[in-house]
Order: C-alpha cells, then sequence, then structure tokens
C-alpha cells in the first residue's frame, strides 16, 4: 500500500524541520552552556555549585582585561570609520564609473571576503616587519596603527559590497533633475545619492565594527605586547586554564556581537525593501 503524497509531504518537512534543529544545536549548544557556566559559583567549569554574580564583578575589575577592551573599541571605531569611507567612495566609483578593468577591480574587492584570514595575517605580519616597520613608542591610541590598518584592508570590501548592492536599487534619474535643477556633483551626491544610501551606511558600518571587534586572527599576527586587544586576551587567559572569569568576558563579547549583528542585518533588510530612492 503505497504512502499518500499529502502525508509524504509532511514526513519530508517534520525531516528537514528536525535536521534544521539538530544543525542549530550542534552550532549554538556550545556557546549557551559557555553562558550558562559564567554565572557558575564554582571555578571549575566542569561542575555546577549554584547561581552567582561575582564572576562578572571580577570581570570589570580587571584591570588588564578592560584596558583590551578599550584598545578593542578605539581599534573597531577607528577601522569602522576608516573602512565606512573608502567603502563607500570605492562601491560609487564602481557603480558610476566605467574604465577598464572595472570588473577585475570589483572583484578583486572580494578577496578579502573569500581569502582565509591567517593568510592576511601572515602578509600584514611581513608586511609591517620587513616594509613599513611601525615606531615603537607612540602614545596611546597611535601604537594601535598596525592593528588599524588591518582591520580596514579586512573591513571595507565588505561595505562596498553592500553599498554597491544598495546602488543597484537607486534611480538614476533623480540625481539628473537635481543636476538639470541647477545642483552640482557635489550637491547631488549629499543630497540624493547619499540619503538613499542611508540603510546600507549603517548596515555596512555596524558589520565592520563587529568584524574588527571580534577579529583575532589578523589582530594576533598585527598587534604587539602593548596592543592587546580583547579576543587575544581571552584566548592568552584560556591558554592557561578556563574559569567563569573567562565564560563572562566570553558571553559579554557574544552578546555585544550578537546585538549589533542584528542590527546591522534588520538595517540592511530595511534598505532591501524600501522603494528606490527612499532612504
Amino acid at each position: 500500500m503505497s504512502t499518500p503524497p499529502g502525508l509524504a509531504r509532511l514526513g519530508r518537512l517534520w525531516a528537514l524541520r528536525a535536521l534544521l534543529f539538530g544543525t542549530l544545536l550542534f552550532l549554538y549548544l556550545p556557546l549557551l552552556v559557555l553562558v550558562a557556566m559564567s554565572f557558575n559559583d564554582s571555578r571549575r567549569v566542569t561542575v555546577w555549585r549554584g547561581f552567582t554574580l561575582d564572576w562578572y564583578g571580577r570581570l570589570l575589575a580587571n584591570h588588564d582585561l578592560l584596558l583590551a577592551l578599550g584598545n578593542s573599541l578605539a581599534i573597531a571605531l577607528l577601522s569602522t570609520l576608516l573602512s565606512l569611507l573608502l567603502g563607500t567612495l570605492a562601491a560609487i566609483g564602481l557603480w558610476r564609473f566605467r574604465f577598464p578593468g572595472r570588473g577585475l577591480l570589483a572583484r578583486a574587492f572580494l578577496l578579502p571576503v573569500v581569502l582565509p584570514e591567517i593568510t592576511l595575517g601572515v602578509a600584514f605580519l611581513i608586511f609591517f616587519a620587513r616594509i613599513l616597520p611601525w615606531p615603537a613608542g607612540l602614545p596611546w591610541p597611535f601604537h594601535l596603527g598596525p592593528i588599524v590598518i588591518a582591520h580596514v584592508a579586512f573591513s571595507f570590501p565588505f561595505v562596498a559590497v553592500i553599498v554597491r548592492a544598495r546602488l543597484e536599487s537607486f534611480n538614476r534619474e533623480e540625481e539628473e533633475a537635481a543636476r538639470d535643477l541647477g545642483a552640482t556633483p557635489a550637491q547631488a551626491l549629499r543630497d540624493i545619492v547619499l540619503p538613499h544610501l542611508r540603510p546600507s551606511l549603517a548596515a555596512g558600518a555596524l558589520i565592520a565594527f563587529t568584524l574588527s571587534l571580534d577579529d583575532f586572527v589578523i589582530t594576533f599576527f598585527t598587534s604587539g605586547p602593548e596592543t592587546v586587544t580583547l579576543p587575544v586576551k581571552i584566548y592568552s587567559m584560556v591558554r592557561f586554564s578556563v574559569t567563569p572569569e573567562v565564560n563572562a568576558a566570553s558571553t559579554l563579547l557574544i552578546l555585544l556581537t550578537l546585538v549589533l549583528a542584528l542590527v546591522a542585518l534588520r538595517l540592511e533588510t530595511r534598505g532591501v525593501k524600501s522603494p528606490a530612492g527612499i532612504g
């Protein structure tokens, strides 16, 4: 006796749902365990002895960890501003102008997106060690320069891809109408094009900030003994022992990353759905 088609489709649907649930559980269960153990009233992360917030208090009193957090935030802010500027200019240039090698250049912007980070990290290490040695003894935050440059080179292609995708929905006739009414190219760009790009600019900035804040591999190769960032600091703590204090620091980093990623996704989705010419 054959299975009815409707019942077979229902069975496949439940099988796909079970596969999806199992995949998500496999990916995110370790993170949930890490978050839960950050509230554990024991130094042993394998034994649960009760709920406590003491590890977060110790975390906020850790001067070295707070310094690493300050370095990460400063690097993320600087690299985000520079990535937003360079990525927007690159996207507008590729969208507006036609020149030989334009397609090749557009594909070249995707290289930092697809290349392994360790390859970029080694390349930047050689660059700053052999080609452009960075002066030592600079005051904060200037000694963070190599990390900022590396993060900008890694992040701004993401901004360029997002902004260029938004430009594809722009109605060029609006800019031409502004030019016919006497607006200069700079005025048309400021008053017509940039308002249309506002959602993609916000999404690109948040993604660049998140990438910079979370990055470990490139930062590990370009940082010095006085330029420890939060991911590198957490890695050094894990090398000696995994304590609830490490779990607390990781939880805060996960929470901040999750909030920024959700905001960026929301803004990018809003930009895609809004009509052309409306920011």
